[in-house]
């Protein structure tokens, strides 16, 4: 009686989208190999969410997408398949009960990312795939048969594992000390694929003022980050905006709000023509701020201005722009009732518009994402297969897709993982 043999697949990078899909390809009856270069599975895993690990956020499969930008409707077919809820369940029936925070944030119960990583693991192996480590990847080559030829190296030398099919989830360049160094771009661009320009994405900006610096650790719990591609003007759409929590550094700015809109800025080719405002209190419109100005007159008005701007900011903050503004010098701080019409002019564009200059960004070894990548017109979004070598499946970060802070790109990898997986198994 004749035997069928196994599809034969092979895995590089043991990573979120590898593990996940190692998993899922193993259980559904395939030869699964699985390479990785470190001498451990996940190390960005157990680094994520401050070593806690945000696995997804409280939200559908439409919520996940729209945190991906140009990305959103490549990303609609396997999220929609694997959404958030699909997630939690999976890693709750792993053993991993997870908890939400107020910020809609998943993570483990025990706020342990190697728990998380532990269960990944746990599951591949389980499932009968075959990991080895030590094996950083060094070429991949499509044979004459339709094969795939991958080519590792070890402390023995180099030699070939011969693959039917092959999912690359081996990740972008953020984190490099993770061993995420962008290895894939050389091998996939030799095989024909577009690789769009990678640059640091949820990344630290480096700018501010001698003024700003000075606030460093000053956190703000709401405030709107706005981007514009030129000159701000009158009606004119920001190329990103969000609303999130801000942090005064001694370097520039950090904080979900400044780490969600870099990406959009490092997609300039001068990070320094892009321009950065920020929105200190969203809670206020401008009408009413304006009415609190106007009523700035008797007892009120005999307020120091960064005592009547502390109503809304911490008072370190306020103390600045009331400086800024020209109200407070060392000669003294004037009163509300004090200061000119054109001083509550810029206190009004502070709280409302305030323009930080942007010099760059911490880079790499402090992104938490890489924009940038594999194309996406290179890949189908059902399967993940790419459109240019039949047989070659891509997920996760090595793809052009990059989202906002808050559990939104693992979510997009494990999605993407196990499309790849399903697909490669079919």
């Amino acid at each position: 009686m004749e035997t069928t043999q196994r599809r034969r697949i092979v895995i590089i990078g043991a990573g979120a989208a590898g593990m996940m899909a190692a998993a899922v390809a193993a259980r559904r009856g395939a030869e699964v190999i699985l390479l990785e270069k470190n001498r451990k599975t996940g190390v960005k895993i157990l680094m994520s969410g401050g070593t806690r690990c945000n696995l997804t956020q409280d939200t559908d499969a439409k919520g996940i997408t729209e945190a991906f930008a140009h990305a959103k409707r490549f990303l609609q077919p396997s999220v929609g398949r694997f959404c958030p809820a699909d997630v939690i369940a999976h890693f709750e029936s792993l053993g991993v009960a997870t908890k939400r925070e107020v910020t809609g944030k998943i993570f483990p119960q025990s706020d342990r990312a190697v728990d998380v990583r532990d269960a990944l693991h746990r599951d591949m192996i389980n499932a009968g795939v075959r990991l080895e480590m030590d094996s950083p990847v060094q070429n991949l080559n499509r044979l004459d048969d339709g094969t795939w030829a991958v080519t590792t190296k070890s402390s023995e030398g180099m030699h070939e594992v011969l693959a039917d099919r092959v999912i690359v989830t081996s990740g972008g360049q953020s984190w490099p000390g993770c061993g995420t160094t962008g290895d894939a771009y050389a091998w996939l661009r030799n095989l024909g694929h577009e690789i769009v320009r990678p640059r640091p994405a949820l990344v630290p900006l480096v700018g501010g003022t001698e003024a700003t610096r000075s606030l460093s650790g000053l956190t703000l719990d709401d405030v709107i980050a706005e981007v514009f591609t030129d000159q701000f003007k009158s009606g004119k759409k920001p190329k990103v905006q969000r609303r999130s929590s801000w942090l005064f550094t001694h370097f520039g700015f950090s904080g979900p709000a400044a780490m969600d809109v870099s990406g959009a800025m490092t997609e300039m080719d001068e990070i320094r023509q892009a321009r950065l405002r920020v929105d200190l209190i969203p809670q206020v419109t401008e009408d009413e701020l304006q009415q609190v100005f106007r009523q700035q007159s008797g007892q009120n008005g005999k307020q120091h201005v960064s005592t009547a701007l502390a109503r809304w900011l911490p008072s370190r903050l306020a103390e600045v722009l009331s400086t800024e503004c020209g109200a407070r010098t060392d000669a003294g701080e004037k009163t509300m009732a004090e200061v000119s019409a054109e001083t509550r002019r810029c206190l009004a564009d502070r709280l409302k518009r305030w323009s930080l200059p942007v010099y760059d960004t911490r880079g790499f070894a402090k992104a938490e994402v890489t924009a940038g990548g594999v194309s996406l017109k290179d890949v189908d979004p059902k399967t993940m297969q790419s459109r240019r070598c039949n047989g070659l499946f891509l997920a996760g970060e090595v793809l052009d897709v990059d989202g906002w802070i808050g559990g939104y790109n693992f979510q997009a990898a494990f999605s993407t993982g196990r499309a790849a997986a399903i697909a490669a198994c079919e």
